[in-house]
């Protein structure tokens, strides 16, 4: 086999993946859907085997898992998983947000500016997902200051497996106009890191996680999810 027939396949993994996350993440894929890979192959147009390494990568994210006589599913969510993945994400970014305060420079606190205004604006046209990925966008910036790549890269890993609980966390507080809890914590977060204010930038980042744990919380009860 030459190099470039190994290679396709890979690049189609990788298209089917971007497709197949992003159905999960805004909803088209709610939790409890059932993956069936030759189902799947004829609706994005490819053999079976790019769907097969999709799935396997999605499982590999905490995205999928597999049930007893269906195959592969797309996760629901759970209030123990919720305060597993935020403890151990408060661990993680409150540290991080500690630390890079102390050595973001004033360019990179523009930067956080510039993606706090994308920010609200997704916000502004209720569009979760940007939403989502200029908040990540604006708290790495923070968190690379720190010089620690391997702790960046936790975080990022915590970020994608708790991805659909933040978008569930997001939705609540667009459906609320005089919710402020979407930017009040970024706000407050470059505001301590333009001032080098390490112990305030860990507390904006303690409180703002325990109160997105707590409108998550309520919003999987309304929902029903256990």
């Amino acid at each position: 086999m030459s190099l470039s027939k190994r290679v396709a396949p890979l690049l189609l993994a990788d298209q089917v993946y971007a497709t197949l996350q992003e159905a999960i993440l805004n909803g088209e894929l709610p939790p409890g859907s059932r993956l069936t890979v030759r189902e799947l192959a004829e609706q994005v147009g490819t053999s079976p085997m790019p769907v097969r390494e999709a799935i396997r990568r999605l499982e590999e994210a905490g995205l999928v898992h597999r049930e007893p006589h269906r195959g592969a599913v797309v996760r629901g969510l759970t209030l123990e998983e919720l305060v597993h993945v935020y403890d151990i994400r408060r661990l993680l970014e409150v540290e991080a947000a500690r630390l890079g305060s102390e050595r973001i420079s004033a360019e990179d606190c523009e930067r956080m500016q510039a993606e706090y205004s994308l920010m609200r604006a997704a916000i502004r046209d209720g569009r979760v997902v940007p939403y989502l990925d200029h908040d990540e966008a604006l708290l790495s910036i923070l968190y690379n200051a720190a010089g620690n790549p391997l702790l960046v890269q936790m975080i990022r890993s915590l970020w994608q497996q708790c991805r659909a609980y933040k978008i569930v966390g997001a939705k609540g507080s667009l459906d609320s106009p005089e919710d402020v809890s979407l930017w009040r914590y970024q706000q407050d977060l470059i505001a301590a890191a333009r001032e080098s204010d390490s112990a305030g930038a860990a507390a904006v980042n303690e409180a703002s996680l325990l109160d997105a744990t707590d409108r998550i919380k309520a919003r999987l009860d309304a929902q029903g999810e256990r």
